[in-house]
């Protein structure tokens, strides 16, 4: 719709009219020049993508509140187990649903071994008829305290044993159904990330850490964006 003179001479158009009617376009809310159909589309669908992510959030998170409660509900329900209610923690953060089970009371494991004691076995395979009822990834996390491990082989030490116990506490859950596609990492963290930072040699920095993933800090994981946040201790 460009006047011929413009045309041939060069100059302003009607459609790069700074005025929004002038102007032209269909976007009423931009001020300067008319607007590409595939520009307002492009803006549209990432908002749209946007709500899509924020819906898959919400639901997300209501999966793994109910997930927490269901574990709770299975742990408090097993009459061999809820002596061992205070050394499980279960907490939602920014990163899911944290299942953590501290060495304070009954320890979990033979003394300096990854050998898993028999309530502590019943303790994470109720916890992993739980989790098979979601389709999340799952973080296995293994801490010690801060006391050099004195016996076995020549080099073996807290790195060695909480990453054996890590994968012994990834066996017991393998044994009632969870599957190596839903484990993500399995970690032995020694004493790097201790529970009291006060007294790193206290009991309650001794345990196992299981984290079952939404599905943004899955996909941060697999792409390696996301160790960082592997340990974090923020809720949500």
């Amino acid at each position: 719709n460009s006047p011929l003179m413009v045309s041939m001479q060069g100059g302003s158009g009607s459609g790069d009219s700074s005025h929004v009617i002038r102007g032209g376009g269909t976007d009423l809310s931009r001020a300067v020049g008319q607007v590409k159909r595939g520009e307002q589309e492009s803006k549209r669908d990432t908002i749209n993508l946007h709500q899509f992510r924020a819906e898959q959030a919400r639901a997300e998170r209501v999966r793994l509140e109910a997930l927490k409660a269901e574990v709770a509900k299975r742990i408090s329900e097993n009459p061999t187990l809820p002596a061992l209610g205070a050394q499980i923690k279960l907490e939602m953060t920014s990163e899911g649903l944290r299942i953590q089970i501290v060495d304070e009371g009954k320890p979990m494991f033979a003394s300096g071994s990854a050998v898993v004691q028999p309530y502590m076995r019943d303790l994470l395979r109720e916890i992993g008829v739980a989790l098979m009822k979601v389709p999340n990834k799952v973080v296995f996390e293994g801490h010690t305290d801060s006391n050099p491990f004195s016996g076995g082989a020549a080099g073996y030490s807290n790195w060695e044993l909480s990453a054996a116990r890590a994968n012994a506490s990834r066996r017991e859950l393998h044994a009632v159904g969870l599957t190596d596609v839903r484990v993500m990492r399995v970690l032995g963290l020694a004493a790097s990330q201790p529970l009291n930072l006060a007294d790193t040699t206290a009991a309650m920095n001794r345990r196992i850490s299981i984290s079952v993933l939404p599905r943004d800090a899955e996909e941060r994981l697999s792409t390696g964006l996301g160790s960082e946040l592997l340990g974090a201790d923020a809720p949500a």
